[in-house]
């Protein structure tokens, strides 16, 4: 996928969480952005590393930085206690609607901004590291990844960690049934 490809993709795919009711912050987009490549395989060219709350892509917060400074994305204070949203640009917008590529993973984007938009920030950083977690340990049991994801993450207590675990296995099965 080129630039402007990846930018269709990651603009739509803000724009879809939105309106699915994301707050759709920055540390949402990152953990949704993960799913995204990870539980859905949109080969977006961003790469993901464990960090503070969970999957994190620099390159992709670099990406971000261009599109607010291209005046693709601007950030809209909805709440003065909380971080500002990221919303797509009426500029952005029409890059979108210029482009085809996200239209290729318009199944995708959709479930993923459905299963993921009424989520907060700690539940994301949960779900994501259990995505993470899974996908280094692909043949492990619930129990094992949610006592690795309780290891990466020691604030998570267990019983939080296994219902991560829970929650996204169920994520993928559906994934897996609705393509």
């Amino acid at each position: 996928m080129n630039k402007i490809d990846t930018r269709s993709v990651l603009l739509n795919f803000a724009d879809t969480l939105r309106a699915s009711g994301s707050w759709c912050g920055e540390t949402h987009l990152q953990k949704a952005l993960y799913f995204l490549k990870a539980l859905t395989d949109v080969p977006l060219p961003f790469d993901f590393v464990l960090w503070k709350h969970g999957p994190y892509s620099f390159d992709l917060h670099d990406e971000l930085s261009e599109l607010l400074g291209y005046g693709l994305l601007d950030y809209q204070i909805r709440d003065p206690h909380y971080g500002p949203s990221l919303i797509v640009t009426e500029r952005g917008k029409m890059l979108v609607q210029q482009q085809t590529a996200h239209a290729a993973f318009g199944r995708q984007i959709g479930f993923i901004a459905t299963q993921l938009a009424s989520k907060g920030v700690v539940d994301l950083e949960k779900l994501g590291t259990a995505l993470l977690v899974t996908k280094q340990l692909p043949a492990a049991s619930a129990q094992a990844r949610a006592e690795r994801l309780h290891e990466l993450k020691p604030h998570v207590p267990e019983d939080q960690a296994l219902q991560a675990v829970e929650e996204l296995d169920l994520m993928q099965a559906a994934w897996a049934q609705a393509h």
